[in-house]
C-alpha cells in the first residue's frame, strides 16, 4: 500500500495491500479500504505544462476526495478526485465511484450507481439470523468394525 503526505487517515481503519491513498484524500474513524483500492486527487491529469515541460509536484491541480466514518470501500474500487462518499456507504468490488455517494448507500458498477442501503441490508442480515435456529445435530452411531 502507499499512503502520501497531504492524506488524512482517522482511527480505527483498515486499509489492506497494494492500495493507493493519494495527498488531499481524508478518510474518516473506522473505514475499511479493500485491496488494491486506488484514490485519484486530478480531475484531468497531464503529463505536461503548456510549454511542454514535465509537470512537477506543485504543478498539479490537487483535489480533495472525503471518505466519512464507517464507509467501506470493496477490492479494485477507483474513487476519482473529488468526491465524497458518506458515512457508512458500502463501495462494491471493482466499482469505479464518479460522483458523490450518499450516506448508508450502497453503490455497484461502472460507473457507480445506487443499488442499496446498508441500513436496510444490515437490518435484513439481522432479522434473517435471529429466525435461523441450527438444530442440534443427531448423536452420530458407534462405528462398529467387524
Amino acid at each position: 500500500m502507499e499512503i502520501q503526505r497531504g492524506s488524512h487517515i482517522g482511527p480505527r481503519c483498515k486499509i489492506s495491500s497494494h492500495s493507493f491513498i493519494c495527498a488531499g484524500v481524508s478518510i474518516g474513524a473506522e473505514v475499511f479500504i479493500g485491496h488494491g483500492v486506488v484514490f485519484t486527487n486530478e480531475l484531468y491529469p497531464e503529463a505536461t505544462n503548456a510549454d511542454g515541460s514535465l509537470k512537477r509536484d506543485g504543478e498539479w491541480e490537487l483535489v480533495e476526495t472525503v471518505v466519512e466514518a464507517r464507509a467501506s470501500i470493496g477490492s479494485n474500487a477507483t474513487i476519482v478526485a473529488g468526491i465524497t462518499i458518506g458515512e457508512g456507504a458500502l463501495v462494491g468490488a471493482g466499482a469505479v465511484v464518479t460522483r458523490d455517494v450518499p450516506a448508508f448507500a450502497i453503490v455497484a458498477g461502472c460507473p457507480a450507481r445506487v443499488v442499496g442501503d446498508t441500513r436496510t441490508k444490515r437490518a435484513e442480515s439481522a432479522a434473517r439470523a435471529r429466525s435461523v435456529q441450527s438444530p442440534r445435530p443427531e448423536p452420530a452411531e458407534p462405528l462398529q468394525i467387524a
